[in-house]
């Protein structure tokens, strides 16, 4: 059976009410699907030969049942090798009725008979449209149950945490909470979606029993005590946890004295192949198309390769404690001021707030055993948030453990000791574990070290007029036509400039991160941006000017217009007043297109030369796109003023079907974010990309860095992050992922860090493998 997207017989009885399918089951495959730890409610799929197979889609994928043991189970073949997307999906010809369940989960067995783990997205969506989506690994040679609660009192519950921790005493194991819509209609369900996404590999999985089931028994104190004092989780025993500072201090002591503090052999000065050809130096990072391939070249003029790790800082260690002080004492957000909330360092409470501390949150203070009274040194990596983007509480008091941990490691409560102490031992790591360079978001405060290759970074922020695409995730796009926007993007330039200070070092700039610039997939996801000014009111946006300017030019007379757009709009006068479209013929979308580029254009252009007159020597590196914040229309406008194309992109590698736009943009290209995690870390969510224990991790980053160093067109790749991220959630967002090379006690993930220095000691052998060497 074999099927990009089709429509497969699938082995059920009939769906339209679980309730009427009660007691259906075989006693042997209830009993099979009982757990000590739930109670299960019956289901009609047992994979029995029903003669009915129609309920089962799939995408890119293949099927067949196999007898396992006399047992009847669904082997699924997944040609992710091939496909973008390939998948499985459990789709009744009625809507499935839940609503009468009580609480529930969805559960499934699935076996993985391969040497690679399979990370599966799932989600469940109903008649609406409202999904509701998670995401798991299943690890090599693996054979498990795997759950999702579908009507939990957890599911009702904003904790400021990305995902909370299980909640059910269960023996399964629990899919991580991702996005979307926590309360369904679950008397219209859908359908229950299964798919491995940007894999190289094609991926084979058995499953098997997909069921509904109830708990026995809820921890109800899981949010309760979460953290120990060193930002551990304090309910669980996993790899170096530290159980008092002298482990910490005695870990410090071997690392220091195995450091080698120098540049690894083969490589320049600034990390450049030095047995590799010598071109033409500078004395500062540029770009070149060698023998076929985009490289960076260094100051001394040897090719060289960013491989490194991003967001080495403090600023997104600290978390919500559910504390807060009168707001009359905590210093605003003023008018000039250039930095975003969550890049801000601690930016702590005032002592004169210090009396009026109170609970705002008892939920997210009680996930903590232990919080230093303000009178102790300790106290001293307190912060505050005076916004976030989403969590428990709309602003309030923080903590950095990782600071905190910092202090008790290098014996000092002085921070001019023990930040200068972590700087050192964090740019020896890199050189020991043969990285090339940082990545993005590197404390200012490692500039002017000259040891290691850096790249600067910079947000336009300001009381500068907005456009949306219809997303807006982070926030609403700037308006680049607004004379305002023009001065904070050279006010912004400017400030970059006095940190860098004209350092060879730095090897360009990336200006903002993963705007919402619009999504290809459907016409109001890909022309949003324009969408949506067209319907606002030209005295209140530049970019609506623009628009209707562009328009008039092309059309001259109203009429012109409406006969090619085959609309009925009065005069151009209504147009600028604000129209909405609804019907979208080529005529409309080729105009939509051009005034898509034409904004973003307009985008890259300011930015370009704000960084050209403050910053000539310095690679632009674009704004770091995100793959669910693009279009061809805005890749190329970059692709016009960007010296280094950057895209953060979440997979598990680069693969050529996805970025066959390469080739037709033809620039060099860099991949800004990518991570991996795993659960045997204490944490409570692996990252956007699972993986199944921490050496899984270093299989999976050797996968994907290898990826990158193979493609032509990509002369670097950054992970993200540094540092884990706290246990109960950064401050600003609540993302809790294993994602760091280093845990809340500064401690190396070593399988991770010895995969990384096997990538990083072939990284120019590999990448310029035909290229002769000096």
């Amino acid at each position: 059976m074999k099927s990009t997207s089709c429509k497969l017989a699938f082995l059920l009885s009939t769906l339209t009410s679980l309730t009427a399918c009660n007691g259906n089951q075989s006693t042997d495959t209830a009993q099979r699907t009982m757990s000590n730890n739930a109670q299960q409610s019956a289901f009609p799929w047992d994979f029995t030969g029903v003669s009915d197979l129609s309920e089962l889609t799939l995408t890119g994928s293949d099927t067949r049942i196999i007898d396992d043991h006399g047992e009847q189970k669904l082997a699924i073949d997944l040609h992710g090798k091939s496909n973008n997307t390939a998948g499985f999906s459990f789709t009744p010809t009625s809507p499935w009725d839940w609503s009468k369940e009580g609480q529930f989960a969805f559960a499934i067995d699935i076996e993985n008979p391969d040497a690679s783990s399979v990370h599966l997205y799932v989600s469940v969506k109903d008649t609406s449209g409202q999904s509701h989506n998670r995401s798991f690994v299943v690890p090599a040679h693996s054979s498990d149950s795997y759950f999702m609660p579908l009507k939990d009192p957890d599911l009702a519950i904003e904790t400021g945490i990305r995902s909370n921790p299980n909640n059910w005493k269960s023996e399964y194991t629990p899919m991580i909470w991702r996005y979307g819509d926590k309360q369904l209609d679950l008397s219209q369900v859908a359908s229950i979606a299964f798919d491995v996404r940007g894999v190289a590999q094609d991926k084979h999985l058995v499953v098997d029993n997909p069921r509904l089931i109830k708990p026995k028994q809820l921890d109800k104190n899981y949010l309760v005590g979460l953290v120990d004092k060193f930002g551990q989780n304090a309910k669980l025993t996993f790899t170096n946890k530290v159980t008092n500072t002298e482990q910490l201090r005695t870990f410090n002591a071997n690392e220091q004295a195995n450091f080698t503090h120098k540049v690894p052999q083969g490589r320049s000065k600034f990390n450049g192949w030095i047995a590799g050809p010598k071109l033409a130096a500078t004395g500062y990072f540029r770009t070149e198309k060698y023998q076929g391939k985009w490289s960076l070249v260094d100051p001394q003029g040897y090719l060289f390769f960013s491989n490194g790790i991003a967001n080495v800082r403090m600023s997104n260690t600290s978390t919500i404690t559910g504390f807060d002080f009168d707001e009359k004492y905590i210093n605003q957000r003023k008018a000039g001021d250039f930095t975003p909330e969550d890049s801000i360092g601690l930016n702590r409470a005032p002592k004169a707030a210090w009396p009026s501390r109170h609970v705002t949150s008892e939920l997210r203070a009680n996930m903590f055993t232990w919080l230093p009274n303000y009178q102790e040194p300790l106290a001293e990596h307190f912060g505050y948030r005076r916004e976030v983007h989403s969590g428990a509480v709309k602003k309030g008091e923080t903590y950095s453990f990782y600071r905190a941990n910092l202090a008790r490691k290098y014996a000092s409560d002085d921070p001019d000791i023990f930040m200068q102490k972590w700087r050192d031992t964090t740019v020896d790591r890199m050189l020991d574990w043969g990285f090339t360079s940082f990545g993005n978001w590197i404390d200012p405060s490692f500039y002017q070290l000259n040891r290691m290759p850096y790249f600067a970074n910079g947000w336009i922020i300001g009381d500068y007029k907005t456009v949306s695409s219809g997303n807006d995730y982070w926030s609403p796009l700037p308006d680049p036509f607004d004379p305002v926007f023009q001065e904070r993007a050279l006010v912004t330039a400017t400030k970059i400039a006095s940190e860098v200070q004209n350092n060879p070092w730095c090897v360009g700039v990336f200006i903002d991160n993963e705007k919402s610039w619009g999504q290809e997939g459907s016409l109001a996801g890909h022309y949003g941006i324009v969408i949506n000014t067209l319907k606002v009111d030209a005295a209140d946006s530049p970019t609506k000017q623009q628009f209707v300017s562009y328009l008039q030019k092309k059309y001259r007379e109203i009429n012109g217009l409406n006969t090619a757009w085959r609309s009925d709009i009065s005069s151009w006068d209504e147009a600028s007043n604000g129209i909405t479209l609804t019907d979208y013929n080529d005529e409309v979308i080729a105009d939509l297109s051009a005034m898509l580029s034409l904004y973003a254009e307009q985008y890259f252009a300011v930015v370009h030369d704000a960084l050209q007159q403050t910053m000539p020597n310095y690679l632009y590196m674009g704004a770091r796109f995100a793959d669910w914040g693009m279009t061809d229309e805005i890749r190329h406008a970059a692709a016009k003023y960007a010296d280094v194309m950057s895209y953060n992109y979440y997979k598990e590698a680069i693969t050529d079907k996805v970025w066959t736009f390469l080739v037709d943009l033809d620039k060099p290209s860099i991949i800004g974010e990518f991570h991996n995690g795993a659960m045997d870390s204490g944490l409570l969510n692996p990252g956007l990309i699972h993986a199944a224990s921490q050496a899984d991790r270093g299989k999976k980053y050797q996968e994907y860095v290898n990826s990158v160093i193979d493609n032509p067109y990509f002369v670097g790749a950054h992970w993200f992050q540094y540092i884990d991220s706290p246990l109960t959630g950064r401050a600003y967002d609540g993302e809790n992922y294993n994602v760091g090379f280093v845990n809340v006690t500064d401690t190396p993930y070593q399988p991770l860090v010895d995969a990384a220095k096997e990538v990083n000691s072939t990284i120019y052998s590999r990448r310029f493998s035909d290229v002769s060497a000096k």
